[in-house]
């Protein structure tokens, strides 16, 4: 706990245009790696637009850490099949979390994070101030894979006792 910064709330909202990985769908699901630790969604069947709105909660000690992500679709009798990855990070969203904004409009865009080479953004990535909380949306660009996006949020939740940031 000494250690520990915080902790980041990813939604998991949706994916957009997934590979097709059975016969016309896939039974998509997210898989969340940051360090040693592994968050799973659950799989949505026959649904190459799938809707999760799953919430996975990571332990933050170093924020310097990628985030990765791992789309597959699962089956029944044969290992899932890989539908993509995608890797981020969390060093701009984390240097508005230090901010310690206060006193802000609900609303305001703090930051945007730019696509570029070294990241899977889709498109613009805005850092906001929402309701008392400092919030980043983005669409991730899947790798590896003929098609498909993930559309995340990430939120920051401050921890009493930890070192804080």
């Amino acid at each position: 706990m000494e250690n520990l910064l915080g902790l980041l709330r990813i939604n998991v909202l949706r994916g957009i245009n997934l590979a097709k990985r059975d016969a016309r769908s896939s039974d998509p699901y997210v898989i969340v790696m940051m360090g040693n630790q592994k968050l799973k969604t659950r799989v949505v069947k026959k649904n190459v637009n799938p809707e999760w709105n799953d919430e996975l909660t990571l332990s933050i000690a170093d924020p310097n850490l990628p985030i990765k992500l791992q789309v597959y679709d699962s089956d029944t009798f044969t290992p899932d099949d890989k539908m993509g990855d995608a890797e981020f990070d969390i060093k701009r969203f984390f240097e508005v979390v230090r901010m310690r904004l206060q006193n802000i409009p609900s609303g305001t865009v703090i930051t945007k994070v730019k696509p570029n080479c070294e990241n899977c953004l889709a498109e613009e990535s805005p850092i906001t101030w929402e309701n008392h909380q400092v919030i980043q949306q983005m669409f991730l660009r899947l790798r590896n894979v003929e098609c498909g996006k993930i559309e995340l949020q990430l939120q920051w939740i401050d921890i009493p006792g930890s070192r804080g940031v």
